[in-house]
Formats: C-alpha cells, sequence, structure tokens
C-alpha cells in the first residue's frame, strides 16, 4: 500500500492536469449513507424493509404519479440529508493537489457535494443528474428549475412525505427530482448535456498532455464512473489512480490504492 500511495503522489505531481472520477463511495467520509445491497440501503431507511422495497426499485420515476408520497418521502429526506452534509476534507485535498493544474470532476453522485466544497458548477459534470434541481414529472415541457426553497417534511416513522409537495410551475403535476432513475424515459437531460459539453471541451484541451485520473468510490453496482475512467487510460490519460477500499482493482496501469478516499487523498498529499 505504501508504494501505491509513492507511485499515486508521483504521477500527480508530474502531472498537468487532474479529471476525478467520483462515485457514491465518495460521500461515504461525509457520513452520507452507502447504499450498496439492499441490507445497506434498508440501514438508512428501514421503514422500506418492511415494504420489500430496494433502492433501484425506489428509485424510479413511476412512483411520482403512483405514489407521489412514497416517492417524495425518499428524495425529500436525501435532498435535506444532502444540504446538510457538510463535504469532507478530502474535496478540499483534491483542490491543493491540483495547484497550478486544471482539475475537473466526472461524477454519478447526485448530491450536490462538490459544489458545495466550493468548487465551480464549470468544473462538474453531474452525468446523472442533481437533486438541487427539480423538473416536471408529466414531462410538460424540458424545463428544469433550482430546488432552492422546496422544503419537503417527511414523517421518519414512515419515510412518507406530509403536508404540500413541490408542484410544476407550468402545468401544476407533481415536481420530481432532475435525477436519471431507474426506467427513466422522462429525465429531461437538456442541464447535463450542457456540462457534458464543458466537459467534453476540457478533455479536448487537457487530454493527452500529462492528464492523470483520480477515481475515488465508484463501484461496479453503477459502473458509469468506472468505465469513463477506464476508457481513458491510455488514450487521453497517462495514469488511473484508483481509490476504494472494496473494488480498487483496474486494467493493466491502474494504481489501486484498497481504502477510503479521504484517507487516500490525505496520504498522498503527505507525499507530494
Amino acid at each position: 500500500m505504501e508504494k501505491d500511495i509513492e507511485r499515486a503522489a508521483e504521477a500527480i505531481k508530474k502531472a498537468a492536469a487532474i479529471l476525478v472520477g467520483a462515485g457514491a463511495g465518495m460521500g461515504v467520509d461525509s457520513g452520507l449513507p452507502d447504499f450498496r445491497g439492499s441490507e445497506g440501503f434498508w440501514r438508512a431507511y428501514p421503514a422500506f424493509e418492511h415494504l420489500g422495497l430496494s433502492f433501484s426499485n425506489l428509485a424510479n420515476p413511476r412512483w411520482f404519479s403512483e405514489d407521489p408520497r412514497l416517492a417524495w418521502g425518499f428524495y425529500g429526506h436525501r435532498l435535506h440529508l444532502y444540504r446538510d452534509t457538510k463535504p469532507h476534507g478530502g474535496f478540499d485535498t483534491l483542490k491543493r493537489l491540483a495547484a497550478g493544474k486544471s482539475i475537473f470532476a466526472f461524477t454519478s453522485n447526485v448530491d450536490g457535494q462538490f459544489q458545495r466544497a466550493g468548487w465551480s458548477p464549470q468544473q462538474v459534470y453531474e452525468v446523472h443528474g442533481s437533486i438541487h434541481w427539480m423538473q416536471c414529472s408529466a414531462v410538460c415541457s424540458a424545463e428544469v428549475w433550482a430546488a432552492e426553497g422546496i422544503d419537503v417534511e417527511v414523517d421518519e416513522s414512515t419515510f412518507r412525505a406530509v403536508g404540500a409537495l413541490p408542484l410544476c410551475p407550468r402545468c401544476g403535476a407533481v415536481a420530481r427530482p432532475n435525477i436519471l432513475m431507474f426506467g427513466d424515459f422522462g429525465f429531461q437531460e437538456g442541464r447535463a448535456w450542457r456540462q457534458s459539453r464543458v466537459y467534453k471541451q476540457w478533455r479536448q484541451d487537457h487530454g493527452n498532455e500529462g492528464l492523470v485520473i483520480i477515481e475515488i468510490g465508484a463501484g461496479n453496482a453503477v459502473p458509469t464512473v468506472r468505465m469513463e475512467c477506464e476508457s481513458l487510460l491510455g488514450l487521453e490519460a497517462e495514469s488511473l489512480v484508483r481509490i476504494n477500499p472494496r473494488e480498487s482493482e483496474g486494467p493493466t496501469g491502474t494504481i489501486s490504492i484498497s481504502m477510503g478516499g479521504a484517507q487516500a487523498l490525505e496520504m498522498i498529499e503527505e507525499k507530494i
């Protein structure tokens, strides 16, 4: 492990630009729940175990029409949780590691933690959307709007929403987060598409000139981040530093570090 930390530090020291790939494990050090497997999800939301509903069952847009109070019980609780959670120190460590370099984050997380940690919105591509933005569940338009001011009261014994639900300002239908869910054909991708354009331009500007990837907490269950990072290794990126306590293995050229993100980043910074 010590040698892997040193290799990672050396690669980052020499890098001209850094791409951060962040999966769900990035938020664990901030105290956010780990939804890995049904057991992990039910520890965070025990009421749903009695209903036999897993994360993939609940993260489905159909609930906003079939049972909107169930849907908003789940997403309303997460909205408040992410608003109240302070990002861990690893977000700032990444910025220090990139001092004098260009840095960009590609993340499947919808929690907005990079922005809360002071990262510019122009440095982040939220490929699955963000819970801090809303859209119409009836898809009356492609409009999305900020969730600022939206406050959903949730009964934590049942995890069902009580009181008024967020509504679409255009048609009055129940609103939903602008998040790509399972089986989701109504996701309004305009905001994510605009972020992707910035991301692609950043890669054009910085690929093939000493680009190093630091991937943190990206597992195989939802492999969006892992696949993106692996696809760039050897083409645009010289090195892939994969930090993951459970699934740190990778293709040839991967520097595998089997520990949590905040600890690993701190140790890398100490070496630099």
